[in-house]
């Protein structure tokens, strides 16, 4: 017998609204950010403003080219950690 899981729906339109504040905040038009991405600036206005999911790849290139964190999308309820936290690690010597 096979159990179907449920799937809890992510609801994109809290990552649209990160990924538009990032975007002016780099001081990038629509136009421009779809021309580095090779996307419509249609598709950057859907994921920004009604919470159109975007591809794999899209998310992607769009967290890393505008520094944007997934981890306050993906786990809400971890605490977060400095962005610099690894950077506070210190070596291990190897010997």
């Amino acid at each position: 017998m096979i159990m179907k899981q449920s799937k809890e729906k992510f609801d994109f339109k809290a990552f649209g609204k990160a990924i538009k504040a990032a975007r002016k905040a780099k001081g990038l038009s629509r136009n421009q950010l779809a021309d580095t991405l090779n996307i419509a600036p249609r598709y950057i206005a859907s994921i920004e403003n009604s919470g159109q999911h975007p591809s794999l790849q899209i998310l992607y290139e769009l967290v890393t080219l505008l520094d944007v964190s997934v981890d306050q999308f993906f786990f809400p309820e971890k605490e977060q950690e400095s962005p610099h936290a690894a950077a506070n690690l210190i070596p291990c010597s190897t010997a």
